[in-house]
């Protein structure tokens, strides 16, 4: 029996180890995809978005995924340019946990939503749920990649070993669901259930993804870190 549960375990990691491989594979893959004469986006560090006093600066965020933008070829109007914003959630890691966006629309009378969100390289959305309030049903929602790649988190078994670093400042007891899929550009996926715990984080290029739900309530947003400000 001993050395049956220990060929058992062999398999279990070798299977595990084997998944691990083709989920990272998937960045290598996003990679390859991109035309070679593409620009660059250049690498950012924190002190690039904060100032002396530590506040965070949004007009450097929103330069940022501009830049972000260029580099992808993706269509700069001025509605965007005017209508865009960058946050870093009050918790002092932008390059590691913050958010690009523009709400391009929001109907509570007929209950649909759309919506754009910039990442940059490696950086994640706060784990948070959205919860059914006395406003509106809890928010459905589904996220379609257009350039880049990202790693999504949700509910189910822990994915071991992770083929992406979690930012050091959220890795501890923000993060609570550990199943991680890559979705690739063209791909869509939806979450699992209403009111699931869920996060997403840029692949090595950052990404820009199209996000697809039903009418946003800002007051039934629930982040795990009771530090995030939104």
């Amino acid at each position: 029996m001993k050395g049956e549960a220990m060929s058992r375990r062999s398999v279990l990691g070798a299977a595990a180890a084997g998944a691990g491989a083709v989920l990272a594979g998937r960045a290598a893959e996003a990679q390859a995809m991109r035309p070679p004469d593409k620009p660059r986006l250049r690498t950012f560090t924190n002190k690039d978005f904060y100032d002396a006093g530590g506040k965070f600066q949004a007009d450097k965020g929103k330069e940022a995924y501009l830049e972000l933008m260029k580099c992808f070829g993706y269509p700069i109007p001025e509605p965007l340019r005017k209508g865009m914003w960058a946050v870093d959630f009050g918790l002092g890691d932008f390059v590691g946990c913050g958010l690009g966006g523009i709400l391009w629309w929001n109907s509570k009378k007929y209950g649909y939503y759309g919506h754009e969100i910039f990442l940059l390289p490696g950086q994640m959305i706060a784990e948070h749920a959205h919860m059914k309030s006395a406003d509106a049903p809890a928010k459905m929602e589904a996220w379609h990649v257009r350039h880049g790649m990202i790693y999504t988190f949700g509910e189910g078994e822990a994915t071991r070993p992770l083929p992406v670093k979690v930012p050091e400042s959220q890795a501890g007891k923000f993060v609570t669901v550990w199943n991680c899929q890559p979705l690739m550009p063209g791909e869509v996926r939806e979450l699992n259930r209403l009111e699931a715990r869920h996060f997403m984080l840029a692949g090595p290029e950052g990404a820009i993804v199209t996000e697809y739900a039903t009418y946003h309530d800002g007051n039934a947003i629930r982040f795990t870190n009771p530090g995030v400000k939104f």
